[in-house]
């Protein structure tokens, strides 16, 4: 082997390799969107029916195809249906809620930047008892804890465009390979005529 010919083959290498060694540092998290606040707060425990529930993203929501649903401990759902958006926060209301139990909170928030936002929380509603004395409703703080991101489809596109461009290095690392080992197309010296 010549040494022009191992200085090509170190070349095409580090061609090759070059940019299957960068993949890492090209895979950078992307912003998400996740739930910021919410009212009722997940796990809290109400004694006083809610007019509305409100979840607010770190993203601006889109006017159209958001939907919350809730659901009281039946299964059946207890929201209006009359789903409001105001920048990033999206609200429905609801009809008076009457069952004790825990009721569950099924949202999915679209925005126009991001990926749909799905997810669901829980609260605990104690309905009143119709016999003693009425007993005065606990206030909700001003700030709401967040509740926990259940964005499923967050980090799959990212994860789907890295194996589509690593497979196009390997495809083309093997073609590279191909001509290496069984060489490329052999051309015929060419003749003059005379």
């Amino acid at each position: 082997m010549t040494s022009g010919r191992v200085i090509r083959s170190i070349i095409s290498g580090t061609i090759v390799l070059l940019p299957i060694l960068a993949m890492p540092t090209l895979a950078t998290p992307a912003f998400a969107n996740s739930i910021t606040a919410s009212v009722p707060k997940a796990g809290s425990v109400l004694t006083t029916s809610p007019n509305s529930i409100a979840i607010s993203t770190a993203a601006a929501l889109s006017e159209q195809g958001s939907l919350i649903v809730v659901n009281n401990p039946n299964g059946v759902a207890v929201d209006d249906g009359s789903i409001t958006i105001n920048g990033n926060t999206a609200e429905v209301g609801l009809t008076q809620l009457v069952t004790t139990g825990v009721y569950t909170v099924n949202y999915t928030l679209l925005s126009d930047t991001d990926d749909p936002l799905t997810g669901s929380y829980t609260f605990m509603f104690n309905a009143p008892s119709s016999v003693g004395s009425p007993t005065p409703a606990p206030t909700q703080p001003a700030s709401e804890p967040t509740v926990e991101n259940q964005n499923l489809n967050g980090g799959s596109n990212a994860f789907v465009y890295t194996l589509l461009v690593l497979a196009a290095f390997v495809f083309i690392f093997l073609i590279w390979y191909a001509k290496q080992t069984f060489g490329g197309v052999k051309r015929s010296p060419k003749t003059k005529r005379k």
